[in-house]
C-alpha cells in the first residue's frame, strides 16, 4: 500500500515539474510584437493590418517561378511573421479542446 502511495505521488510530482517547466517558454518571434501592439492605438492597429493586408496580396501576385530558392524561402517567412502579427493584433478569446470539455461536464453535472 505504501509502494502504491509513494509511485503515485512521485508521479504527480514529476507531471507537475514537467508542465510547470514548459508554462515558463516564451516565443522569442513573438515577445517584440506582443510590446508594438500593446502601445498601438485602433487606428494605427487598422492601418497596420491594411498595410500587412497589401503587402500580402503583392507577394502572392509575384510570379514566384522567377524567384530563386533563397529568396522564395524568405518570403515565405515573411508572409508568416505578417500572419503572426496580424492574429496578435487581432486578439480574441481562444479557448482549448480541453477547456471545451471541461464547460460541457460541469454544465451536464449542473443540469
Amino acid at each position: 500500500m505504501k509502494a502504491k502511495l509513494s509511485v503515485a505521488f512521485l508521479s504527480l510530482l514529476l507531471t507537475l515539474t514537467v508542465v510547470s517547466s514548459h508554462a515558463s517558454v516564451i516565443d522569442p518571434i513573438f515577445k517584440g510584437k506582443a510590446k508594438t501592439t500593446n502601445t498601438m492605438s485602433d487606428e494605427q492597429k487598422a492601418a497596420r493590418l491594411e498595410v500587412i493586408r497589401l503587402r500580402a496580396e503583392e507577394i502572392k501576385a509575384t510570379d514566384k517561378s522567377t524567384l530563386t530558392r533563397s529568396e522564395r524561402k524568405s518570403m515565405k517567412k515573411e508572409l508568416k511573421e505578417m500572419n503572426r502579427e496580424a492574429k496578435a493584433m487581432r486578439g480574441g478569446v481562444y479557448l482549448s479542446v480541453g477547456a471545451i470539455i471541461i464547460i460541457i461536464l460541469l454544465l451536464i453535472l449542473i443540469l
